[in-house]
Formats: structure tokens, sequence, C-alpha cells
């Protein structure tokens, strides 16, 4: 009878432990995400123990919340916490603890877009970062900053090649900056250096006209037949009169014609006024731009205007008089639209 009862207790007593061991591994390693999706966090240099807490309660369950708040109790992690971008919800308490702990974060995928100012750049990046925007424009508005990469104020757009590049949240400006260098000198190979040199372009005088060329047609496949019209300009030291040069001397984005008033800006961007290329990009290009200079159409044409059925593409001239023809039926056009 009495070992009847001994067994009952040792059996009683191996059921708790193993319903305890059970909870304990559920507690540790369940996922701890109230969905299947992953979640993320961002801990910034700002944030203690508690604030930590409370970007986690929306996204992991109580009892999750709870064992990460004892893991945290049994380190000093509130005197060493790291700043980082964290993916929460797939893996359990202890390995979500002890990736936050640890600074073990999750990349994001940040795209450089082709944008028109350095301010929407800023902009754009500085909202998927851990610095602001602000910070990022003041950088690249620092000529010792532009220097440093070999670029100058003006020129700086050009080190930023649009694509999509895995970083961590809280790289800082510095580190980012150095990223995007060592991608513009990938993006720059022996190749395409070659091309530009055999143009007499450098690669930021590529790039330069790349912007302009994209500003011109949305048309990948008519961007080498503008870029051969401008670089033929160019080899007889022929003003390039290019329209969005004149708009981004003046700000002027939203301009839907040029009128001679506006010809007369006095801006080393305005093209209709000073030879040669402006001093740097008027937009940031895409990859299709700057390969359509590289490998730009060979023809005759000195002349470009905007066709009149508003298609987006262009009617080229090899003569002024046939340019001035052309130009009269896209003003023409814009008249009968009402487009002012």
């Amino acid at each position: 009878m009495r070992k009847r009862k001994t067994r009952k207790v040792f059996l009683t007593i191996g059921v708790v432990a193993l319903l305890l061991v059970v909870l304990m591994l559920y507690m540790l390693f369940w996922p701890v995400g109230k969905t299947n999706k992953a979640a993320y966090i961002m801990i910034d240099q700002d944030d203690t123990k508690d604030s930590v807490f409370t970007k986690l309660e929306p996204v992991v369950t109580p009892t999750a919340l709870k064992t990460i708040k004892f893991l945290t109790s049994m380190t000093s992690y509130g005197d060493h916490i790291r700043t980082g971008r964290y993916e929460v919800g797939k893996e359990g308490a202890f390995t979500t603890f002890r990736h936050i702990k640890n600074g073990i974060q999750a990349p994001l995928m940040l795209t450089i877009p082709s944008v028109r100012t350095l301010d929407r750049l800023a902009e754009e990046v500085g909202k998927r970062m851990m610095f602001s925007s602000n910070e990022l424009l003041d950088s690249l508005q620092d000529s010792t900053v532009c220097h440093r990469y070999g670029f100058t104020k003006e020129t700086i757009p050009c080190m930023f090649i649009p694509n999509t590049y895995d970083l961590f949240w809280n790289t800082s400006i510095t580190n980012f900056l150095d990223r995007m260098k060592k991608e513009y000198d990938r993006f720059w190979t022996s190749a395409r250096k070659e091309k530009a040199k055999t143009i007499g372009l450098t690669p930021e005088e590529v790039t330069t006209l790349a912007s302009i060329v994209e500003e011109e047609t949305a048309n990948d496949g008519e961007k080498p037949m503008v870029a051969g019209m401008y670089i033929n300009r160019l080899n007889i030291d022929m003003l390039l009169q290019a329209d969005p040069t004149v708009k981004f001397a003046l700000k002027n984005f939203e301009a839907k014609r040029i009128y001679n008033s506006m010809l007369s800006a006095d801006s080393p961007y305005n093209t209709y006024k000073y030879k040669g290329l402006p001093p740097g990009p008027i937009r940031i290009p895409s990859v299709v731009g700057i390969d359509a200079v590289l490998n730009h159409t060979h023809h005759d044409y000195l002349y470009m205007c905007a066709k009149e059925d508003f298609s987006g593409t262009h009617n080229f001239a090899k003569t002024f008089s046939e340019h001035q023809a052309n130009a009269a039926k896209y003003v023409k056009a814009l008249n009968e639209r009402g487009i002012k």
C-alpha cells in the first residue's frame, strides 16, 4: 500500500515537473507574435527599458511580454540598450530578447529614388532611417562632406545610384554616405568609364546630361535619341537650350510651357543663357538614363520638340526651319487644349 502511494507521489511530481518544463519551453521558445506575420520595432538612442516594453506590447502576446521582462530583470539590459530595427513575432521570447539585447538587427531594403532635388532625396531616405531628413540634407549641403567623397555641392547627387540596398536602420549618416560611394564606384565600371571617356565626358557630366534626358522624356526607348541630340550640340559648342534646366533654375517644376520671359533667368543651370552642361544634375537620373547617354544613338539631329499628339515622345529635326515647323504644331496643340 505504501509503495503504491510512493509511486503515485513520484508520478505526480514527475507530471508536474514535465508540465513545468513544457510551460517553460512554451514561454521561452513559442513564437511571441500576436499574428503570424513578422512585425518590427525600432529602438533609438532615447529609449529606456520601459519604453522598449511599450514598443513591444502592441506586437507580442501578454505571456511573451512577461517572459521578456523576466529575462530583462536577470541582466543589465537597461544599462546597455542597443539601437536598431528588430524583427518580432516569428521567434520565441528567448531568441527575441537575445536579438534585442545583443543588437542582432533585421536589415531593411532602402530604395534610392530618382528624384529632382536633394531635399526630396533626404525626405525619402529619412523616412526609413534612424537619422532625420534634416540631418542628411545638412550633410549633403556641406562642401566639406561633399569634398570628402570627391564631389561638390552641385555634383553630390551623382553619387546616388537609384537602386534598392539592404541597410541597418541605425546606420549613421557617415556610414550611409560611405555605402553610397561604394555603390557609385561599383556602378562606374571600367567599361562605363571608357564609354564616358569616348564621348568626352566625365562620369559626373554623364550623370548631369542623363538628368536632362530623363526630364525631357519618360520614354526609355527614346532616351538614347535625346542623349544623342544633346551630345551633338555639345560637340559643336551650341547652347543646349534644355527646357528642364530652366524649370530647375526657377524651381518651377510644374510649368507646362516655357515662355521667353523665363529664358533670361540668371542661373548657371539655365542652358539657354550659359553654354555647356549645368554645374550638376537637375535630378538623380535612373540607371536607364545614365546608360542611355553612354549608349546614345548616333544621328545628325540638333533639335527636338514634343509631339503634338502628347504621346510623351518628340519630333527630331536637323535644321532650325524644320524645328520651327515642329514647334508650331506643338504650340497649336497646346493652345487648342488651353494649356498655359
